[in-house]
């Protein structure tokens, strides 16, 4: 049984993992545009990160099943982080091609660390039941919102073109530090299995597709939600309630996950949940999400369109990962998931220039394929 301290532990581990994505989601393009980058080499910058964790997250994730360890991961992944970041500063004055080979390798080293924390968690709770991953991951969540709502006030008190990287590099460091706290943890894994890894099961594979498309159907919400609630004369204060809501509903589904019944925390019912969910926002988004008293409730519905999909995908992973390949199935769920984001924000940008909030509607098609995914995995 995993001491308390443990799941403690993971839960901190999550909150400065997600506080560093907290503050390099919405200002690391900030410090690029400080730069005086061209708009179209920022948009390459950016992506660059997203193309690399769908080629680099599960051949790392399954070096677990090799014997890595997880902790070992984070680790390491977290010094190769910290390690880029500090770099791009002196990088940042050598040309934008120097600053892209730094990316590409800061997204490699980042890009198993959320799924060995994940992988980690589900290993604790299927040791103790008394274990909650929703609760433990919660924790993230949390971190998320703060470095949201704080991130900008931090980042003007150290001011400057140092402050994104440097700070970055810091939360980098501090995650190594929390992940090498443990030395039990970090201790010579159990020797794999000579032989090749057991292929993942169809039921897994369709879970992991359903997951993937309903996740991706928030890429309308993400790319352009604020940029069309602010034309509709919605105010940034505003905008800003309405990204904290979602968030909040999120970590309040995940406080409540633990006592909901047993057989709705099934992987397939979460996952019919969070599709319905995001199919209705998408057609609410639509029709009805030029006004702030509506947009609101539209808001709420991110704890099921998010936190229940994300929760039914982990009880997928956890429930129908053969052993031998948990790692590879926690890569695989995390590529695919950026897989398909990728070509849904790709369509986003095209279907928003051309057709507006009509955006928003063409989501609901991607979450209704989850949705017929999720139905083939029960079958």
């Amino acid at each position: 049984m995993p001491a308390p301290h443990g799941s403690l532990r993971l839960s901190l581990l999550y909150a400065v993992v997600f506080t560093e994505i907290g503050i390099a989601m919405p200002f690391m393009p900030v410090w690029l545009a400080t730069l005086g980058l061209d708009a179209g080499v920022i948009g390459l910058l950016l992506a660059l990160p997203i193309a690399t964790r769908i080629a680099a997250t599960a051949p790392l994730m399954a070096l677990i099943d090799r014997g890595l360890g997880a902790r070992r991961l984070i680790v390491g992944g977290s010094l190769g982080i910290a390690a880029t970041y500090a770099a791009m500063v002196p990088a940042a004055g050598l040309g934008w091609p120097v600053l892209a080979g730094l990316i590409v390798l800061n997204a490699v080293a980042a890009a198993p660390m959320v799924p060995a924390i994940d992988y980690l968690t589900l290993a604790a709770a299927r040791r103790d039941p008394q274990v909650s991953y929703s609760r433990i991951r919660m924790g993230g969540s949390i971190a998320f919102l703060a470095a949201n709502l704080a991130g900008g006030a931090m980042l003007a008190a150290l001011g400057g073109r140092l402050a994104v990287p440097l700070l970055l590099t810091g939360l980098a460091l501090l995650a190594s530090l929390v992940a090498g706290l443990d030395r039990a943890a970090l201790a010579p894994p159990r020797k794999a299995e000579a032989g090749p890894s057991p292929p993942l099961p169809r039921r897994l594979w369709l879970c992991i597709a359903a997951a993937g498309a309903i996740q991706s159907s928030h890429a309308a919400i993400y790319g352009f939600g604020s940029i069309s609630w602010t034309a509709h004369g919605i105010g940034p204060t505003a905008v800003g309630t309405l990204w904290a809501t979602g968030v909040l509903s999120e970590i309040v589904l995940f406080a409540l996950a633990p006592r909901l019944p047993a057989s709705w925390r099934a992987p397939v019912p979460l996952l019919l949940l969070g599709g319905g969910a995001a199919v209705a926002r998408a057609v609410g988004l639509f029709l009805v999400g030029d006004r702030l008293e509506t947009l609101l409730p539209l808001q709420i519905l991110h704890g099921l369109t998010f936190g229940a999909t994300q929760l039914g995908a982990m009880a997928a992973v956890s429930a129908l990962s053969p052993e031998g390949a948990r790692g590879r199935a926690q890569g695989t769920l995390s590529a695919v998931n950026a897989s398909i984001a990728v070509g849904a924000t790709l369509a986003s940008g095209l279907i928003y220039r051309e057709a507006g909030a009509f955006v928003f509607l063409a989501m609901a098609p991607l979450a209704a394929c989850g949705i017929a995914l999720a139905l083939a995995a029960r079958r």
